[in-house]
Parts: structure tokens; C-alpha cells; sequence
């Protein structure tokens, strides 16, 4: 393998790729590599993984599409998180008819 020419060919590709993070759709290898699955990865590797043959540049509507899927996902996640927060507070029956009769005898 010419070293030179690979890592012009990884330069050339990266100069191509206008935004800082790009999305890439894998390919399937020898090694087990999965054909077809999305990912968001800085310019340089996804340089470095179409020079080695292991994914290619995703059109502008799948990345947008995979960006839209993960943006909904964060905000499921963060929903849930925000739900785990949540502190509830068990009260007795009876300290509670207490607190509500104090709170109306406070009124009066």
C-alpha cells in the first residue's frame, strides 16, 4: 500500500466534506461490518472510513432524517431523566387530615 497516495486520497475527501461532523451510512466488511447503519462523525474519520471502504457519505435527506431520529431520542431521554427526578413525598391519612384541618383553622 502507497502511504502517500492514501493519505492524499484521505485529504482530498476531507477537503470535500463541508460541515464539521458529517453522517456516514457503513458498509458491510469481511470483518462483520453491518451494511447500512447510520452515524455522525467528525470530518477526518469519516474521511479516514470512505478512503477505507468501510462507509460512504449520507445523502442530505437520510442525514437529515438520522439527525431528526436523534434529536427525538435526546429529548425522549431527557424526558424520562426529568421524570426520574420527580420527588414524591408518602403522607399518612391522618397527618394529612391533620396539616388540611391547620391550614383552614391558619385562614380563619
Amino acid at each position: 500500500m502507497d502511504l502517500r497516495a492514501y493519505y492524499q486520497r484521505v485529504r482530498s475527501i476531507e477537503e470535500s466534506l463541508s460541515d464539521d461532523s458529517v453522517v456516514v451510512v457503513s458498509k458491510e466488511t469481511p470483518d462483520g461490518g453491518k451494511a447500512g447503519v447510520c452515524s455522525e462523525v467528525p470530518r477526518k474519520i469519516a474521511a479516514r472510513m470512505v478512503a477505507n471502504g468501510w462507509a460512504e457519505i449520507a445523502p442530505s435527506e437520510r442525514a437529515a432524517e438520522f439527525r431528526h431520529q436523534v434529536m427525538d431520542a435526546k429529548q425522549a431521554a431527557d424526558a424520562l431523566a426529568e421524570a426520574s427526578r420527580m420527588q414524591l413525598t408518602v403522607v399518612p391519612t391522618r397527618e394529612l387530615s391533620q396539616l388540611r384541618s391547620r391550614a383552614k383553622g391558619e385562614k380563619n
